[in-house]
């Protein structure tokens, strides 16, 4: 079991590899070609960060909210293109519907719903909460990050950049294989029994299985939505609260721990309130 955990938990984190180093380099080059001022400017400019992530998050690719992450760590994007972003990524999600060979319509009215969620949260917070300063008058920018994780950024923009990626890698690596391993402890059967049998009540247990940032978590809600044991508000929730790994790349660069929790906590919240509107209202895919 423990060289199971292990491979699996290997083989996630290297294919977060060139999303995460082409991060770095791009935030990199943002620091040491450009200035602050440009990164900034790319933040703001993003009026439509919001809908542009939650796009881009809806396409499956492995590692994307990561890069999100460690971008909005860097202050390059808003909350709200953050958060866009961690609700659309799709996570195992799509692999699964795809080999159960459900309807393509279905696939994509599913993706549909997540990206167009994850669109109109972003709009909204970015509408209710500016960036501010900290209690020093201090933005977050890209040396912040630096400083941050110590990377000798005086060294060039593609070491500096592979120092960050090593460093990023290694702590999803670690937290990866223990979270795998508790899976295994308790098994998936536990997660699926935590879940079914509880209609309204189950959208918010269900945003409790999806932070888990474990490919087992999105697999269960989805099985379990197939099987028609979750109606769709509960497979939501939890699908849209599931970001992978990009909670714990963002624990890892973000200094604010205090930041770092209310974005967990806004997370939940927009894939519960979201499920709950769907349970109520009866929608189904």
């Amino acid at each position: 079991m423990l060289f199971d955990v292990l491979l699996d938990a290997l083989l996630d984190t290297v294919r977060l590899l060139p999303f995460l180093f082409l991060t770095y380099l791009l935030m990199e080059y943002l620091e040491h070609k450009t200035g602050q001022k440009s990164a900034r400017m790319m933040g703001r400019a993003g009026k439509l960060g919001p809908l542009l992530g939650a796009a881009a998050g809806a396409v499956p690719q492995c590692g994307f909210s990561a890069a999100a992450a460690s971008l909005f760590s860097g202050g390059v994007i808003t909350l709200g293109t953050l958060l866009s972003i961690f609700l659309s990524t799709s996570d195992e999600m799509l692999p699964i519907l795809i080999s159960e060979a459900v309807a393509i319509p279905v696939i994509l009215k599913i993706l549909a719903a997540k990206a167009a969620i994850g669109a109109a949260t972003g709009f909204i917070v970015d509408l209710l909460i500016r960036r501010k300063p900290d209690q020093h008058g201090h933005h977050k920018d890209i040396h912040d990050l630096c400083e941050h994780e110590h990377c000798h950024c005086e060294d060039g923009i593609l070491k500096s950049a592979l120092r960050h990626t090593i460093q990023i890698m290694l702590f999803i690596l670690v937290i990866s294989f223990f979270i795998g391993l508790a899976i295994e402890a308790a098994g998936e059967e536990a997660l699926a029994g935590f879940l079914t049998g509880q209609p309204v009540f189950g959208v918010f247990l269900a945003g409790i299985i999806g932070l888990i940032p474990n490919c087992a978590s999105s697999v269960v809600i989805t099985e379990l939505y197939l099987q028609g044991i979750l109606g769709a508000g509960q497979m939501m929730a939890g699908l849209l609260v599931g970001a992978g790994v990009g909670i714990l790349v963002l624990f890892r660069t973000n200094r604010s721990l205090k930041e770092n929790l209310k974005v967990t906590a806004a997370l939940y919240a927009a894939g519960v309130a979201w499920g709950l509107l769907i349970e109520l209202t009866g929608v189904v895919f």
